[in-house]
């Protein structure tokens, strides 16, 4: 038997022909960066000269995060009475995170993740956007988003009637999330309808987006590309889409859960926080 002599050129990239219709497939970029920690620049311990109070406050961190458990209620540490030197060395230590938060509403304000996961600045404004709270919170989740995202939310999604021209499966995906909304439990894992996998006209979408309304939260987490939390009008309804770093959408879902994973510090994340703080204090004595 002779061995087949196979010429050069007929195989390898760009040597096989393409689907039937002459179309390539052609696949959204994925996500290519993350963040990661980084270990902040300190001062010198000659230069922390008057910054006892915030140096104290560290240390009250660090035992809340040891201590801390994901099913625990928050810890929260008042930041109102630092002056300014104390609170620019909290500010080069801790730094800000992955995650932020957007309130609006009555009870608006802003809250970003530091770089320690489970460590949350929040600043709360009162209806005429006076400062109302100045805190660090040790948490999964800040309070303050859990008591806000669902005020005033409805038990349930009402169903278009008659429906808009074009709607074909909004309707569909609506039952799904009020039966679904119906059975959520604190504990159970999130019912997910993705969107991306499913035939959605435009008006379809345009039908969830006003049936489901936009509530008073929106989270933002900025790990492995960008990842968008809002919650709705609906009670335990987010929706949640991911994108890639071109901030192109590649995942659409609506999550019915009290708070979705993407959001939440899980206990590993509190646990590693609580290591990192310690070598920071350790390097600030």
């Amino acid at each position: 038997m002779h061995p087949i002599q196979i010429p050069a050129g007929l195989v390898g990239p760009g040597t096989q022909p393409t689907e039937q219709d002459g179309v390539a497939l052609d696949y959204l970029p994925m996500p290519k960066a993350m963040a990661t920690y980084e270990p902040p620049r300190l001062p010198e311990p000659a230069a922390l000269s008057g910054l006892g109070p915030a140096l104290a406050l560290l240390e009250r961190l660090q035992a809340a995060l040891a201590a801390q458990r994901v099913a625990d209620p928050p810890v929260v540490l008042d930041l109102s009475s630092l002056d300014r030197p104390n609170r620019e060395l909290l500010e080069q230590t801790l730094g800000d995170g992955e995650v932020s938060a957007l309130l609006s509403g009555p009870q608006s304000g802003r809250i970003q993740e530091t770089r320690l996961a489970g460590v949350w600045w929040v600043r709360a404004l009162g209806p005429h956007g006076a400062l109302e709270r100045d805190q660090l919170e040790v948490a999964d989740l800040p309070g303050l988003v859990r008591a806000t995202a669902f005020a005033g939310a409805t038990d349930q999604a009402p169903l278009p009637d008659p429906l808009p021209p074009g709607v074909m499966n909004a309707p569909g995906v609506l039952a799904e999330v009020n039966a679904a909304v119906a059975d959520c439990r604190p504990g159970d894992l999130p019912h997910i309808v993705n969107l991306t996998l499913l035939p959605q006209t435009p008006q379809d979408l345009a039908c969830l987006e006003a049936t489901l309304g936009t509530g008073p939260v929106t989270l933002l987490s900025r790990g492995y590309g960008n990842c968008r939390v809002g919650a709705t009008r609906v009670r335990n309804c987010w929706r949640v889409r991911h994108y890639n770093s071109q901030e192109q959408l590649i995942l659409d879902s609506i999550e019915v859960t009290p708070t979705p994973v993407a959001v939440l510090a899980a206990q590993e994340d509190l646990d590693d926080s609580a290591a990192r703080l310690a070598e920071i204090l350790e390097a600030l004595r």
